[in-house]
């Protein structure tokens, strides 16, 4: 008899996980969203909207032999899931890859992909008609916005602000320098040190004149404002307890082996996890690899071997446009400074549409 397995999550770590058991288990998928959402095209889907579609792959072929079940999940327990529309999951185990939100248009608003794209195309008509933009967070999202925005209108006035002193902190000074050095070829002018005293008064994504300051005195003046920080854990539907408490931050105590704490039938993967390490779609998959090789396992009667161990070194690909950009991998030899075409050929020519095409049978 086959068992199920209840997967809350249809992004990066919920997706993979259900893909690699469904010849080997009933596995239900849990997710609100009629397609699978790669955020990192977000960005480009704004300042590009032609190109936006790139960024939604469909469940349908996913999984040959599992269920999606859209819709969101209230409450978990040891025995399942309880759904928004009341129905009632039973599962012999539970993977939690609720993931995490974060401010549009990084992530879209909508569930649905064609009110995902109406709300992309009408941002975008605000974004052309605005001269001058501001940016409140100066972190990857903010820049990788402002490198977007200055590939497509090369003219725009682009601000970028933020409290921290510095650019990418920890990271390799030559990283950090060559970051500034493409800003400034593009003319985005960089705020740092600087904290808004209070957030413009137009809707962010809404062109509408406005003048802000910033703690140090300077005065801004732009056409439009997008806020590029605050993410939020999705963990609510663990409020009431019943599964396990959660950390001041939202996320979910985990073992080594990525088992919720206290229950070695109940996973959790991606933003949720308290796993000490960065919060990356690159972590999620690595989370699915781990916690589906060790459900697997217990399938057969054996024990789950798996066990997951982060590492304390600092990554990143941050593109500027599809041929500018900044990266770090980590080496043997330490970190490795990547020069602009590997940033562009890992990740800012398609985003990484091109994998996710493969996973979700688009390709």
């Amino acid at each position: 008899m086959n068992r199920t397995v209840a997967v809350i999550g249809g992004g990066y770590g919920g997706s993979a996980v259900a893909k690699a058991l469904d010849a080997e288990a009933d596995v239900l998928l849990i997710e609100p969203r009629d397609a699978f959402v790669n955020a990192a095209g977000s960005l480009r889907a704004l300042t590009q909207p032609d190109w936006a579609g790139n960024m939604f792959f469909p469940y349908d072929a996913l999984m040959t032999r599992g269920t999606v079940i859209r819709d969101r999940a209230v409450s978990a327990d040891p025995g399942g899931v309880t759904l928004e529309s009341g129905r009632r999951v039973e599962a012999d185990y539970l993977v939690l890859a609720s993931g995490s939100s974060y401010v549009y248009p990084a992530k879209p608003d909508a569930d649905t992909t064609g009110a995902a794209l109406d709300d992309l195309r009408e941002t975008h008509k605000e974004l052309a008609a605005a001269d001058r933009v501001l940016i409140a967070g100066a972190g990857p999202v903010g820049l990788e916005l402002a490198g977007e925005i200055k590939e497509v209108w090369p003219r725009k006035w682009v601000t970028v602000v933020d409290p921290v002193e510095h650019l990418l902190p920890g990271f390799h000074p030559e990283l950090r320098e060559e970051l500034h050095r493409q800003l400034d070829a593009l003319d985005v002018r960089l705020l740092l040190g600087a904290g808004l005293t209070a957030p413009p008064a137009p809707r962010s994504g809404r062109a509408e004149t406005f003048t802000v300051a910033t703690d140090g005195g300077a005065e801004i003046t732009a056409d439009i404002w997008f806020r590029a920080y605050g993410v939020h854990v999705n963990s609510e539907y663990l409020a009431d307890g019943r599964l396990t408490a959660r950390t001041a931050q939202g996320e979910v105590p985990v073992t080594e082996t990525l088992n919720v704490c206290g229950h070695d039938h109940v996973y959790a993967v991606g933003d949720i996890t308290d796993v000490a390490e960065a919060k990356r779609a690159g972590h999620a998959m690595s989370h699915a690899e781990v916690v589906a090789e060790n459900i697997l396992a217990q399938l057969r009667g054996e024990r789950a071997p798996a066990v997951y161990r982060p590492s304390s070194d600092l990554m990143i690909l941050l593109p500027l446009g599809t041929r500018g950009g900044v990266g770090q991998m980590a080496t043997e030899d330490g970190p490795s400074v990547l020069p602009a075409e590997a940033v562009a050929e890992y990740k800012g020519a398609d985003l990484f549409t091109g994998r996710f095409a493969e996973l979700f049978g688009t390709a």
